[in-house]
């Protein structure tokens, strides 16, 4: 049996996420049926992550055992060209066994677009913002979130998540041109709905209702009602895995 990596992107508007769902389409449905189809098996496929409904990804990696021999390039090719337009097949490549797409992963990197003015081109990948925000406090507050691991306050209630711990490496906003930013961050692992909720609760700093005392309150209490409110998952990006 021998393991194979993917390399895709996405665009998560029309999917239920990720994941495969009983009664929705999903990036991960779409690409083990035409895999199954084209090799002739059974083919189960797992992602580096699970991003949610109608959040994209410029880079996914994901993994499948597979025991019989083919052409590489040829079944990129032929993937490519029987998966729908929203879904792009990048490379395929052979790797050990003993590496796992979602466990052997050392670290992912998110993006979320904001903009602040009305634009015809920006909406579907961005949230329009109509208020004043001071992003040099919202970077500041990033800050912080390298300081801790437990990010329990931007968890989804109810997610039956065993561990709220995760690293974050790096978080700050990046503005692109005048009007238009967006927020990276890199971590060792993130939760259901973390990055959103987190953009959420920064951006209440950037309002100026959260002072940066506010916002440790928040992360140290790890209380998912005191955070900011989940941002759309249109804007949010998955960009970059490193394993």
């Amino acid at each position: 049996m021998m393991r194979y990596f993917i390399t895709l992107s996405y665009d998560g508007t029309h999917f239920h996420g990720w994941q495969v769902q009983p009664n929705g389409v999903s990036i991960q449905g779409e690409l083990q049926k035409a895999l199954s189809l084209i090799l002739r098996e059974d083919i189960a496929i797992t992602g580096a992550g699970r991003t949610d409904a109608g959040v994209h990804a410029s880079m996914m990696i994901a993994h499948f055992d597979c025991d019989k021999e083919f052409d590489r390039d040829q079944l990129c090719y032929k993937l490519n060209r029987l998966l729908p337009q929203d879904i792009a097949i990048r490379q395929i490549e052979q790797v050990g066994e003993d590496l796992h797409a979602r466990f052997s992963a050392v670290s992912r990197t998110y993006h979320y677009y904001v903009h602040t003015y009305k634009s015809p081109f920006l909406h579907h990948y961005s949230c329009e913002l109509h208020y004043e925000l001071d992003f040099q406090k919202m970077n500041e507050a990033a800050k912080i979130l390298t300081e801790y691991d437990d990010f329990g306050a931007f968890c989804k209630s109810h997610s039956d998540v065993k561990t709220t711990l995760c690293k974050v490496t790096r978080a700050k906003w990046v503005e692109l041109r005048e009007g238009e930013w967006f927020f990276e961050i890199t971590a060792n692992r993130f939760l259901r709905n973390m990055v959103r909720a987190v953009v959420g609760t920064l951006v209440e700093v950037g309002r100026g209702r959260l002072s940066l005392d506010d916002f440790r309150h928040v992360i140290e209490g790890k209380r998912r009602t005191e955070a900011g409110e989940s941002m759309p998952g249109n804007a949010l990006f998955l960009v970059d895995i490193k394993y």
